[in-house]
């Protein structure tokens, strides 16, 4: 999550996920996106672990852990969904996405949704 435009940036949705596999997706955010200052996640085995501490270490990212967007993820999401297959999980869980970054509101964005504001940062951002 973009903490200045509280976009939902990814869902990696898989049974289990390995540290080699986060290390992939912070990749990926990191060349299209850019490298944060700080990476805040949830204090869980695949964030916490070695590698991955001392990859964000090399790339200079500190780390800050936080349980905010996991709980609106379980709340607003896994705990409404009964998923029949994983690929069933893959496209609800980007259905969720799209629509936390497009519709919902965020009270820290005057109620409106973080998309309008990303795209407003990135317009300035270009000009």
């Amino acid at each position: 999550m973009d903490e200045y435009t509280r976009e939902c940036l990814a869902i990696y949705v898989a049974r289990k996920i390995t540290a080699f596999e986060v290390i992939e997706q912070l990749a990926d955010l990191f060349l299209t996106r850019g490298i944060p200052e700080h990476l805040r996640s949830d204090n869980g085995p695949e964030f916490t672990a070695n590698v991955i501490r001392g990859w964000l270490k090399r790339v200079g990212v500190k780390t800050l852990y936080i349980e905010s967007f996991n709980g609106k993820l379980r709340d607003e999401f896994l705990n409404r969904e009964i998923f029949d297959s994983l690929y069933e999980a893959k496209v609800l869980a980007e259905r969720y996405r799209w629509e936390y970054n497009t519709f919902r509101p965020h009270s820290s964005l005057d109620y409106r949704p973080p998309a309008p504001e990303a795209i407003l940062r990135l317009q300035t951002a270009s000009a």
